[in-house]
């Protein structure tokens, strides 16, 4: 996502000819849009993507547990 909003803000910046940018040629301007393109190819095959909604998936199952034992009075249960 960080090389999606540096990618955006470079663009604006080359297409609307502010400072520096507008110098730059457009593969320099475009290239976060190829890193961003990779990084969610590998994160995906590597399956980074699908471990990250897993953990948080059990992060929120284990809150739901433990707030139903401490409305029915009973702690957490201890690891």
């Amino acid at each position: 996502m960080l090389f999606l909003g540096i990618g955006l803000v470079l663009l604006v910046m080359k297409y609307l000819e502010i400072s520096v940018v507008a110098g730059w040629s457009w593969w320099v301007v475009l290239s976060p849009f190829a890193v961003a393109v990779a990084w969610w190819a590998w994160a995906d095959a590597s399956g980074y993507t699908k471990k990250k909604a897993m953990d948080k998936e059990n992060r929120r199952k284990q809150e739901r547990i433990d707030k139903s034992r401490s409305a029915m009075g009973i702690g957490p249960r201890r690891k």
